[in-house]
């Protein structure tokens, strides 16, 4: 296969910057989940904050796991949708940097304002994000690359996209073009609130079945109505052939299709866990598309993400991931 993961999702480029504990209930802003607003709500919370102490990065979720991918060794391709602007520029040119492949030319953008996620930061490292996705919100089926797709080992869908409408139609569609062509199909939630606010999205996207699932805790009780993630984990067993639920700082757990496994987490001091969970899924594809187990998988993601959220940022660099395998190996 030419790629390991063929990544859709939104285009997003972070303002990454931190926030004084009483910031959210001065501005009106529901702490701890991703909310999605429009220009003017932003641009108000971007006055609001330090701009000075803020910085740019390339994120959105799956181009988070696709670059994570990359940069342990793998090659990934993503489709996405930015405009004709600088933070379109900054994106395309931050996939190149990374290796990412992608169907998507700067002057075939349309026009209009790419898409911006304002991540803030409080004491606690809890991140909260407000998203403005400008024209990501058109991505459809008709920026998708059909032969990428039949190249690829998987296909990893990206949850947040079922809060568009065209954006639901590109999931399915590339779900559909895997499934016909044997692709392996990995989908992540993303995040809590897409889970609770579009239930009904989420669950035509998962079908039958997924290949491979990821999903932290809380998604894992909401999504199967459960209180406990003991209950979560068997009803999760009925829609996906093969999952991980993320447990935070209690590490992670593991059904490969026939066992459980239990993941350990290495303890650091959390900064930032904007990005873990992206991380996560890109560590762990690395490791299942180069000959890992899940078990060994599921320790290099572990790892990995511990590394992410002990840093401001949602992204490792190219180093800290080779230095991340060395770890592991030695």
């Amino acid at each position: 296969m030419k790629y390991d993961v063929y990544g859709i999702g939104n285009a997003i480029v972070d303002i990454v910057t931190e926030v004084e504990p009483d910031f959210f209930e001065k501005n009106a802003v529901e702490k701890g989940v991703m909310t999605l607003v429009d220009e003017k709500r932003q641009q108000e919370l971007m006055q609001a904050i330090d701009m000075k102490r803020s910085k740019l990065s390339g994120g959105g979720s799956a181009g988070n796991t696709v670059v994570a991918v990359n940069q342990f060794g793998g090659k990934s391709f993503y489709s996405c949708l930015v405009a004709r602007d600088d933070l379109g520029k900054y994106f395309l040119e931050d996939l190149k940097r990374n290796g990412v492949d992608t169907n998507l030319k700067y002057e075939n953008c349309p026009q209009g304002h790419s898409g911006r996620c304002l991540v803030m930061t409080s004491p606690d490292a809890q991140r909260t994000m407000n998203t403005f996705l400008g024209v990501s919100s058109l991505l459809s089926p008709e920026h998708l690359d059909e032969a990428a797709i039949k190249q690829s080992s998987y296909v990893y869908l990206e949850g947040y996209l079922v809060a568009s409408p065209k954006g639901l139609e590109a999931m399915k569609a590339t779900k559909k073009i895997a499934e016909k062509n044997k692709v392996q199909v990995a989908l992540t939630f993303s995040d809590a609130s897409m889970v609770k606010y579009f239930a009904t999205q989420m669950k035509e996207i998962v079908g039958a079945s997924v290949d491979l699932l990821f999903c932290n805790e809380e998604e894992a009780m909401i999504f199967t109505g459960t209180d406990t993630v003991l209950e979560a984990r068997e009803k999760l067993k009925e829609l996906a052939k093969r999952f991980a639920i993320t447990l935070g700082a209690n590490g992670a757990l593991i059904y490969d299709g026939d066992t459980f496994v239990q993941i350990e987490p290495y303890k650091v001091r959390a900064v930032d866990t904007n990005g873990a969970g992206d991380m996560f899924a890109g560590a762990f594809m690395y490791g299942i598309t180069h000959h890992h187990s899940y078990a060994e998988a599921g320790k290099l993601a572990s790892l990995a993400s511990s590394h992410v959220v002990s840093q401001w940022g949602p992204r490792l660099d190219p180093q800290q991931a080779k230095n991340v395998l060395t770890d592991l190996l030695a």
